[in-house]
């Protein structure tokens, strides 16, 4: 890799990503979502010299002129862009389509016209649904148990056809539910822990009873440079995952104690899935991600997820970075 190119790099995956790419001695461009506020999200928030060193883009996926000249001059694509909010999907799922599928699909036939050395197209979990075995291996069945989910099979498949049609240098990697620092509120780790650092000891969650395959996002991260600098990973599925499951009840416990307080656990209506779009097991293999490209978890199991949550939960706890999430209550 050379200069590479990172569509959603204002996320949560995305800015971690790009800060890996820059310490790495690539040349950045990041592609932010293009708003009338100049603002580049989390890439707003990293150390000047860092910035600095990025070319920032303002754009938008869903244009096929826009990401023509996004990939111009780039060698290597990290397609993390798309809506990602399960309960969102539910109220609005044509927007779904239009970003994790049409933005999909600009991506990658940007990426064949300019020659791209090779993309790695961000998958998730959840487009397996509810674990029919476990641990989970590439070879799984997809089910989208949701509007989201549906989109992200429907991306997966047609990054999977441009390597097979066009023969474009495309992999795809399929992180297991990361967190760690700057991630969203529409996820389960932050909204326990900005929950319990305001001083709130009654939790408001939704399913308790699901199990989560919990990874760092440093190991995430990891994963995706693995992938892209392998040869091996063109036209493969890849998962990437701690190799250690745990109830969503069980990890809220475990995050008050990381953060030494005790607290009681309430169901929200709200907050729950409808029953049959509920995905209650998901549980990583990680057998191909080690033996293709010799990548393994640093915050495996029970003793790397609480390493992970330490981490997490000192940056949450810092008032400068709580003071991003605003207590609104329960926002879909």
């Amino acid at each position: 890799m050379h200069k590479v190119l990172v569509t959603g790099a204002e996320g949560f995956i995305g800015s971690h990503l790009t800060e890996r790419l820059v310490r790495e001695g690539c040349e950045v461009r990041a592609m932010a979502l293009y708003n009338s506020f100049n603002s580049a999200g989390w890439l707003d928030t990293v150390a000047p010299e860092t910035r600095s060193s990025i070319e920032i883009l303002a754009s938008d996926v869903r244009d096929p002129n826009a990401m023509r000249h996004a990939v111009k001059g780039c060698d290597t694509v990290f397609h993390l862009a798309a809506l990602i909010a399960i309960p969102y999907s539910y109220y609005a799922p044509d927007s779904y389509v239009d970003t994790n599928i049409r933005g999909t699909v600009n991506v990658l036939q940007a990426a064949r016209d300019a020659g791209v050395a090779k993309v790695v197209h961000t998958s998730t979990s959840e487009v397996y649904g509810t674990a029919q075995f476990v641990p989970i291996t590439e070879e799984h069945p997809v089910v989208g148990q949701s509007p989201y989910s549906a989109s992200k099979i429907g991306a997966d498949h047609l990054a999977l056809s441009f390597y097979s049609s066009f023969d474009l240098p495309v992999a795809v990697i399929r992180p297991f539910n990361v967190y760690g620092p700057r991630q969203s509120m529409r996820a389960v780790i932050p909204t326990i822990i900005t929950q319990l650092a305001r001083g709130e000891r009654k939790v408001g969650l939704g399913a308790t009873a699901p199990t989560r395959d919990f990874s760092f996002v440093a190991d995430t991260v990891g994963g995706f440079l693995a992938v892209a600098r392998s040869a091996k990973a063109a036209g493969e599925v890849i998962n990437i995952g701690s190799g250690f499951e745990i109830s969503i009840g069980d990890a809220a416990r475990l995050i008050a104690d990381v953060m030494g307080v005790e607290i009681e656990i309430q169901t929200e209506a709200q907050r729950l899935r409808p029953a049959k779009s509920e995905v209650e097991r998901l549980f990583a293999s990680a057998d191909k991600a080690q033996r293709l490209l010799g990548w393994m978890p640093s915050y495996g199991g029970l003793e790397g997820f609480r390493r992970g949550l330490a981490e997490t939960t000192r940056w949450f706890s810092e008032p400068a970075n709580l003071a991003h999430y605003r207590d609104r209550g329960y926002v879909i």
